[in-house]
């Protein structure tokens, strides 16, 4: 239950929305959650509290025991390809469509932005919605892999015979460089920050929204986490992404 006192904080927080010239958006895995995708660091459901990442979701680990990746993605995956984009998404969407957001920078992997209608959505950990070949480079959408994956198997290039590798970054693997100074341009540039589901704790990527108030942005977080520029967060919802962006989005829309 939401109290008076936060709806008077979600209302200013709308109209500092309202008033911005260069709103950016930086999103992490409590966006997704609400829609059935399990995020990685929580301590009793995170998927690293069952694996190592090392072991599953590095480079060495796609290369070397490419029957372990696959084995740990598909079911991550198909949780992805069921899932549907919630309020939290739409909203966000919405207050782009209106030019209150001129970027949502995302840490997930799952589409979910481009679903909801999102248009300028920057993947700095990439997207399990498309897969690239490791010899000949060919890209192809999920469609073309997701049956092969479903079922046990390990999706080849219908080219070469290559094995596929899903375009998101592993552990080992270095950020996409135009993505990454993109991100970075806009956070620059921002006069106000929001970020959503994310506790800021994976780098670089949480780095994004110091360098927002760094230079001059108003920050608002909403997240369930704490998160190392709590103090410095001009409004602070430790509440249900699905409850508070919503209201955000009225309020900035009114």
């Amino acid at each position: 239950m939401i109290s008076p006192e936060v709806e008077i904080a979600i209302k200013k927080a709308g109209e500092l929305l309202h008033s911005a010239r260069h709103g950016v958006v930086l999103t992490g895995a409590g966006i997704s959650t609400p829609s059935g995708i399990p995020d990685f660091r929580s301590r009793k459901t995170g998927l690293w509290t069952r694996d190592d990442p090392i072991q599953v979701a590095s480079l060495t680990a796609f290369r070397k025991r490419p029957e372990v990746f696959f084995n740990w993605l598909r079911p991550l995956a198909q949780k992805m390809w069921q899932a549907r984009p919630n309020a939290a998404h739409i909203g966000l969407a919405e207050l782009e469509s209106a030019g209150l957001i001129k970027a949502i920078i995302t840490q997930n992997i799952d589409g979910l932005h481009q679903e909801a209608g999102a248009q300028k959505v920057l993947e700095v950990h990439g997207s399990a919605r498309s897969a690239s070949c490791i010899a000949c480079r060919k890209s192809y959408p999920e469609s073309s892999f997701r049956q092969v994956l479903l079922e046990g198997g390990i999706p080849h290039c219908p080219v070469c015979q290559a094995i596929l590798k899903p375009d998101i970054v592993l552990f080992e693997e270095l950020l996409p460089t135009d993505v990454w100074e993109e991100a970075q341009w806009y956070c620059e540039h921002a006069d106000v920050m929001l970020v959503v589901g994310s506790s800021l704790e994976v780098v670089p990527a949480g780095g994004l929204p110091y360098t927002a108030v760094e230079n001059g942005a108003r920050l608002i977080i909403n997240t369930l986490s704490e998160t190392y520029l709590d103090q410095q967060a001009a409004f602070l919802f430790p509440y249900d992404v699905v409850e508070i962006v919503p209201k955000l989005q009225a309020a900035a829309l009114a």
